[in-house]
């Protein structure tokens, strides 16, 4: 898949898309079509739009939808699947046409401003079964910061997980069955591989950003939504930690820079010793470097795991909200969803997909390991960088934390104005 996690829009650009089109919210209240969901009867017709599922996974949705007929004769299903360019623009199109299909196949960051024009269901009053049935961290995706309710339900997931290079461990005097658990110990654990590589190797080669900061114990944004505020003593000290191991040398010179060539890249031509990435990793280097692959373990991503999720949103405008809320409910079952795994490297969001042997046991290979790792990091990774931050404010934030580690701006200064710039761009 494309873009199993992109982000690709922004809140504010979206809402004003809207609203310029002349929509506001739907004047449908959240209690009378989360009452009609809950207790109406599944029939008739039902639409569920998909993004760029086609046509690699067709025989695997189309078997979920004639599943789904199966079990309620009669109703008919009308599969719509948006290609991966564009679709931001296509559904923000459909809201303001007030064409939105039935259930739709919505990340976060996309769901968000059509949250905010009260365009979407809030599927946990209509499903009183949702925080029962479903992780914990694939429903707050759908909570957003200002906003009541709940709007989608989580799909499929992934996450990250720390990979190191076990053999550029042992050679440069580290033990790879004592990885370093907190950021003390990985700047001291780099500090060993510089002197014994003679700055060949580098253990850390990436600087932080916000999700490093919520490692800290940083609130990134307040809790309306309004505003943000990872201006605070912590965060700075944060970058002080950074700064003085970059003073260092204990992270490549051009980290900085818009020349660097990324961490991945680094450890995948063996120069960095730690890397992140989802629970497929070791599995896709096994054929693009099969050298590398069977030097690699893994652990756990310090602190909170990032959550990457997909879900499906459902429109108050549907005209069938008791077939749209069990067609979500089907497509995200335990069942469906582990036949979708299957099939490519994504997690269920289901908490009865836990005892399922396929997530839950290592065949014994270092892939396998990583991918149990991944999936037991599940049931406490969250999304770690609010929806509402896009590509100008990350831009923002990334420029300042560098000025921040190279010592041109102090960690306080760059963070205040970082949030204040931010906040500027929040606001509109």
């Amino acid at each position: 898949m494309r873009r199993i996690w992109a982000a690709v829009t922004t809140a504010a650009v979206a809402a004003s898309v809207l609203t310029g089109c002349g929509l506001g919210s739907d004047t449908k209240s959240d209690d009378t079509a989360a009452s009609a969901a809950a207790t109406g009867e599944v029939k008739g017709k039902v639409s569920l739009q998909t993004w760029s599922l086609k046509p690699k996974f067709t025989d695997y949705v189309q078997g979920v939808i004639d599943g789904f007929k199966q079990k309620y004769p009669g109703v008919e299903v009308d599969w719509l699947d948006q290609p991966g360019d564009g679709y931001s623009a296509k559904v923000l199109s459909q809201a303001a046409a007030g064409t939105l299909p039935d259930v739709v196949n919505l990340p976060p960051d996309f769901a968000l401003p059509l949250a905010k024009q009260n365009l979407l269901l809030d599927v946990a009053k209509a499903d009183p079964k949702l925080a029962d049935e479903y992780v914990a961290g694939g429903i707050d995706a759908y909570r957003f910061t200002g906003q009541d309710g709940t709007y989608g339900y989580p799909w499929y997931l992934n996450t990250d997980v720390n990979y190191w290079n076990a053999e550029l461990l042992t050679k440069n005097g580290l033990d790879p069955h004592k990885l370093p658990g907190s950021l003390d110990e990985l700047i001291a654990q780099a500090r060993v591989m510089k002197e014994k590589s003679g700055g060949e190797t580098y253990l850390m080669s990436r600087k932080p950003g916000l999700g490093d900061l919520v490692d800290a114990g940083v609130r990134v944004m307040a809790e309306d939504g309004k505003s943000f505020t990872f201006n605070t003593p912590e965060a700075a000290a944060l970058l002080d930690k950074y700064r003085d191991a970059f003073k260092e040398g204990l992270l490549p010179k051009d980290v900085l820079t818009n020349t660097y060539v990324g961490n991945s890249k680094l450890f995948n031509a063996g120069t960095a010793a730690w890397t992140t990435g989802g629970g497929n990793l070791i599995t896709s280097l096994a054929v693009d470097n099969p050298t590398l692959a069977p030097k690699m373990v893994s652990s756990a991503a310090t602190g909170t795991p990032p959550l990457y999720v997909q879900g499906l949103s459902i429109p108050k405008s549907t005209k069938n909200p008791a077939a749209a809320v069990a067609l979500a409910r089907w497509v995200t079952s335990p069942e469906n969803q582990a036949k979708f795994a299957h099939l490519t490297s994504i997690f269920p969001s289901t908490k009865a997909s836990a005892g399922d042997p396929f997530f839950s046991r290592s065949d014994g290979t270092n892939a396998g390991d990583a991918k149990v790792v991944a999936f037991t990091s599940l049931a406490k990774a969250k999304i770690v960088q609010p929806v509402q931050v896009d590509d100008a404010m990350s831009t923002i934030i990334n420029q300042q934390i560098a000025l921040a580690i190279s010592g041109d701006a102090s960690s306080q200064q760059a963070l205040n104005t970082a949030v204040e710039r931010c906040n500027q761009l929040l606001k509109g």
